[in-house]
């Protein structure tokens, strides 16, 4: 049921992806173009941001793709974590646009005299960029809750909506009072507001890939329900960990009364823990390690 829910959602996510892939590429080629008629750099800073993003969309399709492939003898949690090695490009390519913007507009803010930009064009651009990105965010809306590589491209979407309104405002400001460095700012801005989408996300990336415990799962009280089940008499060795976002994976050494073994109550109380896991904690994976009561005593004090 689990398998089948997974290929649903990855379906569903490469549909969206490619929609997304379609708009953001229209409105990437829109707005170069606006940006060379038009003498803006906000125009051409949205442009760099939206090409960045038309990357991490691609990054994150062919990721949704290779995660499909199924588990191998040398693969064996298959590939799922590809979606994680994509949010961690996405993020540094991120950071590398914000950085480029942030130099083109400086150079502008201190120029003399910063080149003329043809402002009603530039809103006309701007606006149809707002729409389009806003459909881009609806498309990709559904997938974000479950995929770090998916919330990396609604992210990145959001990002260049925010980025379309800012160039509205520049425009409207340049149009009504004859503010040049108007465009400047509005690149200033777009740069400012990528940054902490791209600390955030690669701050995800590396939970994952350091093996932490997911931010929203509970250790301790993992270890209180374990504990609470019949049978059981203390739990150690406990480890938790994410292959991907939404796809949990716990382990632990369960000491238990001897009359679990003498009655042939193991699988039981594996499907009992399995099941609390699953249920009250979205654990996709959990390994138990039955053992009798005292064994910690003997253990390696790394297994404690």
């Amino acid at each position: 049921m689990g398998h089948s829910h997974d290929h649903s959602r990855q379906g569903a996510n490469r549909a969206r992806l490619g929609i997304a892939i379609g708009i953001v590429a229209a409105v990437l080629v829109l707005e170069v173009a606006g940006a060379w008629l038009s003498g803006s750099l906000a125009l051409l800073a949205d442009a760099g941001h939206m090409f960045s993003d038309l990357i991490g969309l691609i990054i994150a399709l062919i990721a949704v793709i290779v995660a499909a492939r199924p588990a191998t003898d040398r693969q064996t949690y298959g590939y799922q974590r590809v979606e994680v090695f994509a949010a961690l490009v996405n993020g540094v390519i991120l950071l590398v646009i914000a950085g480029s913007v942030t130099i083109g507009a400086i150079g502008r803010l201190v120029a003399p005299e910063p080149p003329e930009v043809q402002g009603g064009l530039m809103l006309a651009i701007a606006v149809v960029g707002l729409v389009a990105n806003s459909a881009a965010l609806l498309v990709l809306r559904g997938g974000a809750k479950d995929s770090i590589n998916m919330r990396g491209a609604y992210l990145e979407v959001f990002g260049d909506l925010i980025g379309s309104a800012a160039v509205i405002v520049a425009a409207i400001v340049l149009l009504t009072t004859g503010f040049a460095q108007a465009d400047a700012i509005a690149s200033l801005f777009i740069a400012v507001l990528i940054v902490p989408r791209a600390l955030l996300l690669l701050r995800d990336v590396m939970r994952v890939l350091s093996e932490s415990a997911p931010a929203d799962t509970d250790v301790a009280e993992i270890r209180e329900h374990i504990l609470r089940t019949r049978g059981v008499v203390a739990v150690h060795d406990v480890h938790v960990w994410a292959i991907t976002s939404g796809s949990h994976v716990f382990s632990a050494h369960v000491e238990v009364e001897p009359d679990v073994f003498a009655t042939g109550r193991t699988g039981e109380l594996l499907d009992e823990l399995g099941g609390c896991l699953s249920d009250h904690f979205d654990v996709a994976h959990s390994t138990f390690q039955l053992e009798p009561a005292g064994r910690a005593e003997h253990e390696q004090p790394q297994h404690r």
